[in-house]
């Protein structure tokens, strides 16, 4: 049995989402574990047979295959059913639908990943929110295409990197402060051991996340405050580890309940 994270929000029922986490696959620790077990990714050098074997594991809980992208950290978003067929995989940054049973999904090891949808369940999506997504406009981008009122419109934020660790350099808060000034509060000096290093700074994603909602018109939003990089037994961590596997966050529409086994 794979374990995986259900968002706590209140979303309609035929809203089905999940976030995977690095337990419940085959992926051997070789490489000093850095892919064991529950590694989704195929792009990261670890075993394609096993690869293989986790993303079947993981369809059994889905009503079809899932549709990758290929994530380039952009603000480009795709509609799922208009995108092309595998093995072609769209370069885009946030999965769209308005289809029952189109799984979209994205991969992250510290990236925010940001699920939407409506309050009628007509329409859903999931947002790979790394920081410069974020900064290149990821999240407004993907609000704006739904083409909804933004009051019947609520996101959950997934496991990332926690505050405590994302570390950043004066270019990331920049560019975050030059847009919103306000987003200065998501940004805490971090205290150098020398004046002649360079000034580095502690970043809430999720607090950016949140802002950016928030001027998006988006004040549903629930969750955040999962930290990827603390708790190596559950989570990959790219920050953490370097060489390390991906997990998946999966949302779609389905009429039908979804039975977690």
């Amino acid at each position: 049995m794979i374990d995986c994270i259900i968002p706590e929000w209140p979303a309609p029922r035929h809203v089905k989402a999940l976030f995977t986490t690095r337990r419940g696959g085959v992926s051997s620790n070789c490489a000093s574990g850095a892919f064991a077990t529950f590694n989704l990714g195929t792009h990261v050098n670890d075993r394609p047979a096993d690869v293989e074997e986790n993303r079947a594991r993981l369809q059994e809980y889905l009503p079809g295959a899932p549709k990758w992208l290929d994530q380039v950290h952009s603000a480009r978003y795709v509609w799922m059913e208009q995108a092309a067929e595998p093995p072609a995989k769209e370069k885009a940054d946030a999965a769209l639908t308005r289809q029952h049973n189109t799984v979209c999904a994205i991969m992250v090891a510290d990236c925010l990943p940001v699920f939407l949808c409506d309050t009628t369940g007509s329409l859903a999506g999931v947002v790979h929110a790394g920081w410069r997504g974020l900064a290149a406009g990821i999240i407004e981008q993907s609000v704006a295409a739904l083409q909804v009122d933004r009051s019947k419109l609520m996101a959950w934020l997934g496991p990332a990197i926690g505050p405590d660790y994302f570390e950043v350099g004066e270019d990331v808060r920049t560019a975050f402060v030059t847009h919103d000034p306000d987003s200065a509060s998501a940004f805490a000096e971090k205290t150098s051991p020398s004046a002649q290093t360079e000034k580095k700074w502690l970043a809430d994603i999720f607090q950016l996340a949140r802002r950016r909602l928030a001027n998006a018109g988006v004040t549903q939003i629930f969750g955040g405050g999962i930290c990827t990089y603390s708790d190596p037994a559950r989570f990959f961590s790219y920050r953490r580890d370097t060489a390390t596997g991906r997990m998946a966050a999966l949302i779609w529409l389905d009429k039908n309940a979804l039975t977690l086994k």
